[in-house]
């Protein structure tokens, strides 16, 4: 879905969108120059998400299934903030910091 990222911002007016993988360079971009998020939820843990979604209505592209564009009405849901709307991607800041925290044990 990277390659279309930025028209589906650029088009549509989303402010975030949620998977569970890592995105790559271009969709990184996409999401900070028009300010969204990207949250990513732990594979395995749908059903979890799906207590979360209290409300539900499918916007645009139903004949797309999970990847049609959603608006949610969510309580606690469970996910984590992988690239913020500066474009920071915890897929590079949490092994960097890792590292060394890594590098001070002996």
């Amino acid at each position: 879905m990277d390659k279309f990222t930025e028209t589906m911002l650029a088009q549509t007016g989303l402010i975030g969108m949620v998977g569970k993988s890592e995105r790559g360079p271009e969709a990184i971009e996409a999401i900070k120059k028009h300010k969204a998020v990207y949250l990513m939820a732990v594979g395995g843990a749908a059903y979890l998400v799906s207590k979360a979604i209290k409300a539900s209505k499918v916007l645009a592209f139903a004949e797309l299934g999970m990847e049609a564009i959603y608006e949610f009405t969510v309580q606690d849901m469970p996910v984590t903030v992988a690239v913020d709307s500066k474009g920071a991607s915890v897929h590079e800041t949490g092994p960097a910091e890792w590292r060394v925290k890594i590098g001070k044990i002996s």
